[in-house]
């Protein structure tokens, strides 16, 4: 890696996707205050995600129905307190 053009806070972190379970070591500057270990033993920052290429659909090819009536429904709410 090139020294001298990442930002002071770039570091390795561990991306977990609560979909599939799947975790990606990568480079980020994302702040998180949760650890993990890796397989390498050694401990890192986690990012815990909603979604990855491990469980989105265009990726998997598999037909995934989430929760958008939760998120519809606060929507409304928001909006209606707002008038």
């Amino acid at each position: 890696m090139k020294q001298g053009i990442h930002p002071e806070s770039y570091k390795q972190v561990i991306f977990e996707d609560i979909a599939s379970g799947a975790r990606f070591l990568i480079g980020s500057t994302v702040r998180t205050s949760e650890t993990a270990k890796w397989d390498d033993g050694k401990e890192y920052a986690k990012l815990t995600v909603e979604i990855s290429s491990q469980s989105h659909p265009f990726y998997t090819g598999e037909e995934r129905t989430l929760d958008k009536a939760g998120r519809v429904e606060k929507f409304k709410q928001r909006a209606s307190a707002k008038k």
